[in-house]
């Protein structure tokens, strides 16, 4: 086990950051991370996604400093915290400049993955860090401004292995409410199940979504998922991406090529009992799918069980 920057790095292992801000028009993602591959190579990483453009960022892994908890977080002369984040980027292909504050972080009631936080071994842990908060300040990113005015703020968190072979996930805000749903194939102990977790925060009121909490999937596919919980009924589809790639750990390594769209057009739809708690459509969603192949019921049949 290496020990770099005050933290130890097993073989095999990564852990990631998801900042994400928007306003009315941009939506600008920063996912700051670390990473050993099963070989013992150690590396740090930035990545960059915007509407329309990606940038990856290589550091040496001295340069990522960390303590035991999850915030703050340095690369190089960027830092990354509950408070707000400092970027000072520059490489031939990316630069990097700007400062965003953070209002108070809205944390989930309690943690994302229920019970299955306690299981040993999982291939990828899921974290929750804040629902909603308000983003303050300006970016420059390859000399284009983004300027965020009581913008809204999202942060979540990845650590593990791999990501999960067979995944669907969303994120969404709008005013001061925001939809968060990750469905993926769990291999634990030799077997493997399709679990899904998630929230809908909405007038200050969250609503969790798990299978933990009886949710059952009834039809996922590469763009669209519908699921049934208790009298909670959620429909989520993709209408248009704007995919662009991105990379992924494998192993710790960050070898693998998954797409993203970070601002794109969803339909959310969810009600409780016979009242509509939303639906609508947002061209600021940011979705990622790698589902390749429709699962549990077809979309008909499904529709017609909810």
């Amino acid at each position: 086990m290496k020990v770099v920057g005050g933290f130890k790095r097993p073989r095999g292992y990564f852990k990631g950051w998801y900042f994400k801000q928007q306003n009315d028009t941009d939506t600008v993602a920063l996912i700051p991370a670390f990473h050993t591959d099963d070989c013992g190579n150690s590396s740090a990483s930035l990545q960059v996604i915007t509407s329309d453009q990606t940038f990856h960022v290589d550091f040496p892994p001295q340069a990522h400093e960390a303590s035991q908890k999850e915030l703050p977080v340095r690369l190089g002369k960027c830092l990354f915290s509950e408070q707000g984040i400092g970027l000072d980027v520059e490489t031939e292909d990316c630069s990097l400049r700007g400062v965003l504050w953070f209002g108070s972080l809205t944390p989930p009631a309690f943690d994302i993955m229920g019970p299955f936080c306690c299981l040993p071994m999982m291939e990828c842990r899921h974290s929750v860090f804040s629902l909603f908060h308000q983003v303050d300040g300006s970016l420059s990113i390859n000399g284009k401004e983004y300027v965020f005015e009581n913008g809204m703020g999202y942060l979540e968190g990845d650590r593990g292995v791999s990501f999960p072979k067979r995944y669907l996930w969303t994120h969404c805000a709008w005013g001061q409410n925001s939809i968060m749903l990750s469905a993926a194939d769990v291999p634990w102990g030799g077997m493997s199940f399709t679990g899904c977790i998630g929230f809908l925060y909405l007038n200050g009121k969250e609503y969790r979504i798990a299978t933990y909490c009886g949710a059952r999937l009834l039809y996922i596919s590469e763009d669209t998922i519908l699921l049934r919980q208790g009298d909670l009924k959620l429909k989520i589809q993709l209408l248009k991406s704007c995919a662009q790639a991105l990379r992924a750990p494998q192993n710790g390594g960050m070898t693998r090529l998954i797409h993203e769209s970070a601002a794109c057009t969803v339909r959310y739809s969810c009600s409780k009992g016979n009242r509509f708690l939303i639906d609508f459509v947002s061209d600021q969603a940011s979705f990622e799918s790698n589902w390749e192949e429709s699962a549990v019921l077809s979309q008909r049949a499904a529709e017609k069980r909810v």
